[in-house]
């Protein structure tokens, strides 16, 4: 299970590469929802969300031998970006397995980075399945999006972060998809505010993670639609299971709309971009505003991933969010 000295390792490994991210604060906000809101803005970071942590953290802990033989990851997005970057700061191969309607722009920036990027569809054939064989054929070591110790430690930092600048908190609501930041930022969170209560939040439409949590096991769903791509994961990972079973509250669903209200706000009262799955904290709080009335409540903005046409389409409605 995820330990707190793994986080710490991890931060030590990433200080002066990865962002130390602002911590943002909105009177408006604080207002409507009539709680202290701190929000951790990893929209900011390197490669525009919080994954590069992690990414960062496990290309760094293989040994030299394991990367001359290269990396493969499979991710929607954000995590494919992060461990392009990662391996390429470290000059070894990176093969990303990337679903065939990933947005654009994610494809574009990971191929930037110097990766190969191979595509399937997501909803007929396993990424994982793939990205096993292509280990297997190339010998190269695997970096899976959330269910990876180093992973976990790397996206933890956050956390760790976001309470030594704010002090503590009442509450931490964190974007959740497969669980590697949920789990990291948990681990994290109550090591240093045992009272702290935990929260993931996730789509309505992709609500696994609420629904594991509940049942006390790992339930899987079929790939969600949800304008949130950064979450149509399947299934929550079994090493962030493992922590989240045991460390976290509850986890909020959102409906699509309510994530493009959050994007709203963000943008017109903040002037800050967010991707949908970015916004999914912010908006299960605004959602579920009596759980944290007069409590003092971080929450992560996960990343700012989203190119122009599909900003404007999500804001004026012309993509659809039902």
């Amino acid at each position: 299970m995820l330990q707190f000295t793994d986080i710490e390792a991890a931060a030590a490994r990433i200080k002066g590469i990865a962002h130390r991210t602002p911590v943002l604060t909105s009177r408006t906000l604080d207002a409507l929802l009539g709680a202290n809101v701190f929000m951790k803005a990893e929209n900011l970071q390197r490669m525009g969300a919080f994954k590069f942590r992690g990414g960062y953290n496990a290309v760094n802990v293989l040994t030299d031998a394991e990367r001359a033989r290269g990396v493969v990851a499979f991710s929607s997005g954000n995590h494919a970006q992060a461990v392009a970057l990662a391996a390429q700061m470290h000059g070894c191969r990176a093969t990303i397995v990337m679903p065939h309607d990933a947005p654009a722009l994610k494809v574009a920036a990971t191929k930037a980075y110097g990766a190969e990027v191979i595509v399937y569809d997501r909803y007929k054939e396993d990424r994982s399945a793939i990205a096993q064989q292509l280990v297997t054929e190339r010998g190269a070591a695997l970096i899976p999006p959330f269910d990876h110790l180093p992973v976990m430690a790397g996206q933890g930092t956050a956390a760790l972060e976001l309470i030594d600048d704010v002090g503590p908190l009442d509450a931490l609501i964190v974007c959740a998809g497969g669980g590697g930041f949920l789990s990291g930022c948990s681990v994290a969170a109550k090591h240093l505010n045992p009272a702290i209560r935990m929260f993931g939040a996730e789509p309505e439409r992709g609500n696994d993670m609420q629904m594991s949590l509940r049942a006390g096991r790992i339930v899987s769903i079929d790939v969600p639609r949800t304008i949130c791509d950064g979450q149509q994961t399947q299934a929550i990972g079994a090493h962030p299971f493992e922590v989240i079973r045991a460390l976290v509250t509850d986890v909020l669903a959102v409906p699509d709309p309510v994530v493009v209200q959050a994007m709203r706000f963000a943008f017109e009262r903040m002037k800050v971009v967010l991707e949908p799955s970015g916004a999914c904290a912010l908006a299960a709080l605004m959602l579920h505003k009596e759980q944290f009335s007069g409590q003092r409540v971080g929450i992560t903005l996960s990343g700012g991933n989203i190119g122009i046409d599909r900003f404007v389409a999500l804001m004026t409605g012309a993509e659809a969010a039902e």
